[in-house]
């Protein structure tokens, strides 16, 4: 994915937003997270093997047969959950011209239930590590264990939890179960990564596909959580600066929720810059307002979005439990605080 700082842009954005975005960011008065952490216990343990396992396949590089069985295993592990499945196939064009046999998964939770949230990453790989200190790797792909399949192991976990408290107790010993009367949507979306910065609209091809052809006509969703790189070590998620500009009310929600949960050293309330990201689209052509918990290394040479960024590096040896156990926790409190 592209990863161009532009906080510049975003605040001349601000700037220029007329008084029909101001009265609509002040309206967009935020629900009260609850003072104490609700919910299950998130397994990072859990997530980490569902990272693993995508690695398993190898990069999962668009056209590839890792890809192919990758996107099956993904499929599967949903519907092993209980989950609604749609796959959205469409071969999408890359800025090389190359055609991309994209497939977007969405796995839903309660399709029956009008009122959703959507939490949504990427699960494909970059096919090039060019921000690799190596450049005879600079062709290579990327193992990609961060950068795509910790957000969908993060997502596969909270969807496991999910199955696991359900409002009816079927077995004859007394098991406490958190229930939530609320519907959601786990959206993989493809071909995100398949991106050149001489080509803006390159990237995010799969979000971009989603949202001018959502799943379902018409579809809405209170709002939407993307989840970028949250399995990296040492990785702190500030608040991204288009998150700010489209949807503040969700980004404080988040926060507070990271903070009762026990987790606000991973969510300072610090701003980064505005990131070109699944996201976009998603704000932009679906106008659901999301956000994205993405990390923020200020003082890494290298990238500031951490060593492993676009690196071959991007393994499982630089995915730590904390860090997927932090975004989880979190997401747990902020679902299971929604009525």
């Amino acid at each position: 994915m592209t990863r161009i700082i532009t906080t510049i842009t975003v605040l001349l954005l601000m700037a220029s937003c007329g008084s029909s975005q101001k009265n609509t960011t002040q309206s967009a008065a935020p629900t009260t997270t609850k003072a104490q952490p609700v919910g299950p216990t998130f397994s990072a343990d859990s997530a980490f093997a569902f990272c693993q396992a995508q690695c398993d396949f190898g990069p999962r590089t668009m056209n590839s047969n890792a890809h192919e069985r990758c996107g099956q295993w993904i499929v599967s592990q949903f519907e092993r959950f209980g989950m609604t499945v749609t796959e959205q196939r469409a071969t999408l064009k890359g800025f090389d011209g190359t055609p991309l046999l994209s497939n977007n998964i969405i796995a839903s939770y309660r399709p029956d239930l009008q009122n959703r949230i959507m939490l949504c990453a990427h699960w494909d790989s970059r096919p090039w590590a060019d921000n690799d200190p190596n450049p005879d790797n600079h062709r290579k792909p990327v193992m990609a264990a961060n950068d795509g399949a910790s957000g969908v192991a993060v997502m596969l976990e909270i969807a496991r939890l999910l199955a696991e408290n359900t409002d009816i107790i079927t077995t004859e010993t007394p098991t406490t179960v958190f229930p939530i009367n609320i519907g959601v949507d786990f959206i993989c979306f493809d071909a995100e990564d398949w991106g050149d910065d001489g080509h803006p609209d390159s990237w995010a091809l799969g979000a971009q596909h989603w949202a001018a052809n959502p799943h379902k006509p018409g579809y809405k969703a209170r709002y939407g959580i993307l989840l970028d790189m949250v399995g990296g070590q040492q990785a702190r998620f500030c608040r991204e600066g288009y998150s700010l500009l489209y949807a503040p009310h969700v980004v404080d929600r988040v926060w507070r929720a990271a903070e009762v949960a026990g987790y606000s050293s991973y969510f300072p309330k610090e701003d980064g810059g505005g990131i070109t990201d699944d996201h976009g689209p998603v704000n932009e052509v679906a106008k659901i307002p999301c956000i994205d918990i993405i990390p923020y290394y200020p003082e890494c040479e290298q990238s500031s979005f951490g060593p492993t960024w676009h690196t071959l590096s991007d393994d499982m040896e630089h995915i730590d439990r904390n860090t997927l156990r932090a975004v989880g926790q979190t997401l747990v409190q902020v679902l299971w605080s929604e009525e």
